[in-house]
């Protein structure tokens, strides 16, 4: 009988016991008035079980987790060609730093940071209209999930472009290095839509099954990409906070300002996690201190 049920029950009251809940993305207009006083988690195994506790079934805006299935889609579609573009190695500072793209002659440092996924965006819209781009991406995640009630939210989008001034930024210097195919407008809108994906922890959890890498699951994407992807997830994942999370956690995951962590354990599960407060990295506080408490008891690390 598998312990999870009532690892996740007790994670979930520690986490609420705790009045510690971190800082909100107030920098997102939209995400500013969310309540950080909430905590979810959900865990999908490769064998279909699924376990879950607290706010499971709420939904949230998953923000930069989304940068996880366009890398997939633009490693899909262009190869080994998109490294031109971007790099592979950890950026050691904010996930919106201009001063390092700058340094850098305009090639981000990874496809996880703003810069990064900023280019990859671009790569998948390139000889495509945004719709298409955008519906793409939610085929993608909703064939993930198994779930096509998956949405973007439009109000969350629009608060995005109307205060994504660094982002403008970046898109603008990325161009003026050459370095974006489409107009700066139309690859950020792009950009800022599929970040306004929203998912519950449930839905999350079970997005994540095609980075298990087991022949009990679908296969979206060759088996040497979930490999690299999981690679980049672990070394790149959570900013200048991913040497932290990886010495905690132990495991690949992706962290988004909207509060959620995306975490594989390869060959086992898929993990959710969603708690909107925030640490000084930009990654959820609560969420991370529950994954570093569910890979400690599950015993639970690639290393």
């Amino acid at each position: 009988m598998s312990p999870l049920p009532d690892i996740l029950s007790q994670l979930n009251d520690d986490m609420r016991r705790d009045d510690d809940w971190g800082a909100v993305a107030s920098y997102i207009p939209e995400l500013a008035h969310i309540d950080p006083a909430q905590f979810a988690i959900a865990v999908t195994t490769a064998d279909g079980e699924m376990f879950t506790a607290g706010d499971a079934d709420t939904p949230f805006s998953v923000q930069s987790i989304t940068k996880v299935y366009t890398l997939a889609i633009a490693l899909g579609r262009s190869g080994d060609q998109l490294w031109r573009r971007v790099g592979r190695e950890p950026s050691g500072k904010a996930f919106n730093s201009i001063v390092q793209l700058e340094q850098e002659n305009g090639r981000p440092r990874n496809p996880f940071i703003n810069a990064g996924a900023i280019v990859t965006t671009d790569e998948i819209l390139t000889g495509r209209l945004p719709r298409e781009t955008l519906a793409e991406i939610l085929q993608f995640i909703r064939a993930a999930a198994g779930d096509d009630n998956i949405h973007i939210n439009e109000t969350v989008a629009a608060s995005e472009k109307a205060h994504g001034h660094r982002n403008f930024a970046l898109a603008h210097f990325l161009a003026s290095c050459g370095n974006l195919n489409n107009a700066p407008e139309k690859t950020l809108g792009t950009y800022f839509h599929h970040c306004a994906i929203e998912m519950s922890a449930r839905q999350l959890a079970m997005s994540g099954r095609f980075l298990i890498d087991t022949p009990k699951l679908p296969r979206l994407i060759l088996p040497q990409r979930i490999r690299r992807l999981n690679a980049l997830m672990l070394t790149c994942g959570h900013y200048d906070g991913s040497g932290d999370f990886a010495y905690r956690v132990g495991l690949p995951a992706k962290s988004g300002v909207g509060g959620g962590i995306l975490a594989i354990v390869p060959g086992v599960a898929s993990v959710a996690v969603w708690s909107p407060g925030l640490n000084r990295y930009g990654n959820s506080q609560k969420g991370t201190e529950a994954m570093a408490r569910l890979a400690r008891e599950m015993s639970w690390s690639i290393f």
